[in-house]
C-alpha cells in the first residue's frame, strides 16, 4: 500500500502566544526524531488523547514513541477553556432515547470516570495546574429554564448526582455576575483547570514512565502492515499499532475517519488582573460558566485575577485578524461593566465536532486506532481516551467500544461540500440565538 499523504502542517518554534503560553510552568527538553527505529506503538498527536495514551502505555509496559508536529500541548489542548464537564455532550435524556437506558447509563459512568481520571493524574503526577471545582450553565432564554430544571431533577433522582442544582434568575445573576441570563444549573462536580500546564504535566508523566516523545516532527504519511511504517520529514517509525492522536489537526493524513469530524476555530481573551471588587462582583465562587447559547460563551478566573474568556467562532482555515475585538463583543454583552477593561491576551485554536456530538472512537484493521471529535469536551474525555485505548491494546476493549456503538454519519459533501455545508448550518443557528 502507498504512503497516505498528508497535508503540509510543518510550520514549527514557539507555543502561539496566549494567556497560558504566557504562564507555562514546565518547559519539557525534547528532541526532533532523526533517524528510524521500532516500537511497540506509535502515536501521532501530542494533545491530550496521545498525551495520556502514552502515560498509559507506558505504564503497562508498552514501548512508546510519541510524535508531535509541533510541541506537546501546541494544539488545543494548550489553548481551550479549561474545563472539565460532567456527562457527554450529550444529555442523558436525549442519550437515553439514542441507546436505551443502560448504555446511556454506561455513557454517564464513563463520563464521571473521565473527570476521576483528571483529578488522579493530577494528584498522582503532581501536575500544577490550577484544577479548580464548579461549572454554572446559566441560560440566555428564559424558556430553556423548565427544561434546565427538570434535567437537574432527572440527574439527582436517576443517576443519583447530588452535586447540581437548579438556580433561580436572581441566584445565577449574583452567582455569575450578570443580568444577562435567567435561570441554569450549577454543578460543583465539573471543575476547570489550566490548559497548557495540565497538558504539560501529562507530558513529563509519560517521559517519565518511559515513553519517547519527538517534538518537531510532522508526519508525511504512513503504510499499513507488519509493522506498521510511519514516516516523518527526518526519519521513520516502525510499529506494531498505532494511535491517531490528531482531532482537529488530523487534516488528510486518514481519509477513512477525516469525514467524521470537522475542524472549527473558538477564540479565548485574557483581560487585565482584576481589582478584588469586581471579582466579587463578576464571579464570587471562582467557578467557571458556560452558557446556553449555541456559539457557547465560556469563561472563567484565571490564578492571578484575570477574566478569560471564550466567546465566538469561525469555520475558515484563518483566525480574525483582530481577535481581541472578536471576542469582546460577546464579552461586553454578558459583562457591560468590563467596557474599559484591557485586554492583554487573545488568541485562538482549532477543535473538532461530529454530527452528532459523541467522541468518535475505533479501529481502522487491527493495528490502528483512533479517537476524536470531542466537539468541546476534550479536556476530561481526551484524557479518558488514552486510558480506552491502553485497555484496548491489552485486550480490555468494552468501554472502547461503547462509542462506536453510536453510528458517527460523515458531514455531507465530501471534502468539496462539507465546510460550506457546515457554515450555512452553524450560522443558522447561531442566528436563532439572537433571536
Amino acid at each position: 500500500m502507498a504512503f497516505k499523504l498528508v497535508q503540509d502542517r510543518s510550520d514549527t518554534g514557539h507555543y502561539p502566544a496566549s494567556y497560558y503560553e504566557a504562564t507555562r510552568n514546565r518547559k519539557l527538553e525534547l528532541e526532533t526524531l532523526d533517524g528510524s527505529c521500532r516500537t511497540d506503538v506509535c502515536i501521532i498527536g501530542g494533545g491530550y488523547t496521545g498525551l495520556s495514551s502514552a502515560l498509559h502505555l507506558a505504564e503497562r509496559g508498552y514501548d512508546v514513541v510519541l510524535l508531535e508536529a509541533r510541541k506537546p500541548g501546541w494544539g488545543a489542548s494548550g489553548r481551550n477553556g479549561g474545563q472539565v464537564c460532567s456527562g457527554q455532550r450529550k444529555d442523558q435524556v436525549t442519550l437515553t432515547q439514542m441507546v436505551g437506558a443502560d448504555a446511556a447509563r454506561h455513557f454517564w459512568e464513563l463520563a464521571e470516570a473521565a473527570k476521576d481520571t483528571v483529578r488522579q493524574l493530577v494528584a498522582e503526577h503532581q501536575i500544577d495546574c490550577d484544577l479548580k471545582p464548579g461549572i454554572a450553565h446559566p441560560n440566555h432564554k428564559s424558556g430553556y429554564d423548565e427544561d434546565s430544571r427538570r434535567y437537574v431533577d432527572f440527574l439527582r433522582k436517576e443517576y443519583d448526582y447530588d452535586q447540581i442544582e437548579f438556580l433561580e434568575r436572581d441566584a445565577m445573576a449574583e452567582l455569575v455576575g450578570s443580568e444577562g441570563y435567567c435561570g441554569g444549573s450549577l454543578d460543583m462536580g465539573a471543575g476547570h483547570l489550566h490548559p497548557l500546564n495540565y497538558a504539560l504535566g501529562l507530558a513529563a508523566a509519560a517521559l517519565a514512565a518511559g515513553a519517547r516523545i519527538y517534538r518537531d516532527s510532522p508526519v508525511s504519511g504512513y503504510r499499513e502492515g507488519k509493522p506498521n511504517r510511519v514516516q516523518t520529514t527526518t526519519g521513520v517509525i516502525e510499529a506494531d499499532h498505532i494511535v491517531l492522536a490528531c482531532n482537529g489537526y488530523l487534516g488528510k493524513l486518514e481519509k477513512r475517519v477525516a469525514g467524521k469530524i470537522m475542524p472549527l476555530n473558538n477564540f479565548v481573551v485574557a483581560t487585565e488582573p482584576l481589582g478584588d471588587e469586581q471579582l466579587r462582583r463578576i464571579n464570587p465562587r471562582d467557578i467557571a460558566i458556560a452558557d446556553s447559547r449555541f456559539v457557547v460563551n465560556y469563561y472563567r478566573l484565571s490564578a492571578d485575577k484575570r477574566l478569560l474568556f471564550g466567546g465566538g467562532e469561525n469555520y475558515r482555515q484563518n483566525f480574525p485578524t483582530d481577535i481581541a475585538s472578536f471576542v469582546r463583543k460577546p464579552m461586553l454583552q454578558v459583562y457591560p461593566q468590563l467596557a474599559d477593561t484591557r485586554i492583554d491576551y487573545a488568541w485562538g485554536g482549532t477543535l473538532a465536532v461530529t454530527l452528532n456530538r459523541m467522541p468518535h472512537f475505533g479501529r481502522l484493521g487491527n493495528s490502528i486506532y483512533f479517537a476524536q471529535g470531542y466537539s468541546g469536551q476534550g479536556v476530561a474525555m481526551a484524557s479518558l481516551a488514552g486510558k480506552l485505548i491502553a485497555d484496548a491494546l491489552s485486550g480490555e476493549a468494552e468501554n472502547f467500544d461503547l462509542f462506536g456503538k453510536i453510528p458517527t454519519r460523515s458531514f455531507p459533501g465530501g471534502d468539496l461540500l462539507r465546510w460550506p455545508g457546515m457554515v450555512l448550518g452553524m450560522s443558522y443557528y447561531a442566528l436563532r440565538d439572537r433571536l
